[in-house]
């Protein structure tokens, strides 16, 4: 005689696996969120050829309820690199300005979520000279 229900019946129903895999996405994301909201935020400055900027002004913006307000500077080393480690949003700006190449466009950097660790994929470019 067959038996209905029981426990493996239970472990293979959409009752139990619907709820478990929810949980396991759930705690995969804090976790993953957990090791990378250390608020570091790195990227390079260059020139309109392409060479580093050292010396660059790097502001950070941080968004606030309705405008960006300054949040931070860094200045570049000598390979055009900056480096934020107090970022606590996640939607920031950042602009760079150096003395004779003026100041580049805002650059806005949009993260999954507050303090996420980033890396900006294209430089900060100042624009040719006219």
């Amino acid at each position: 005689m067959r038996r209905e229900g029981g426990f493996a019946t239970w472990l293979a129903s959409r009752w139990f696996i619907v709820p478990a895999v929810f949980a396991a996405l759930t705690a995969g994301w804090l976790a993953y969120v957990g090791a990378h909201a250390n608020g570091v935020v790195e990227g390079r400055v260059v020139d309109a050829a392409g060479r580093p900027v050292a010396g660059a002004v790097v502001v950070m913006y941080e968004r606030g309820f309705v405008t960006h307000e300054q949040r931070g500077r860094a200045t570049t080393g000598a390979d055009g690199a900056f480096r934020f480690t107090d970022n606590r949003s996640h939607s920031i700006q950042f602009e760079a300005e150096a003395p004779g190449l003026g100041r580049t466009d805002r650059r806005v950097l949009r993260l999954w979520f507050a303090a996420q660790d980033a890396r900006l994929d294209e430089p900060l470019r100042f624009p040719a000279p006219k």
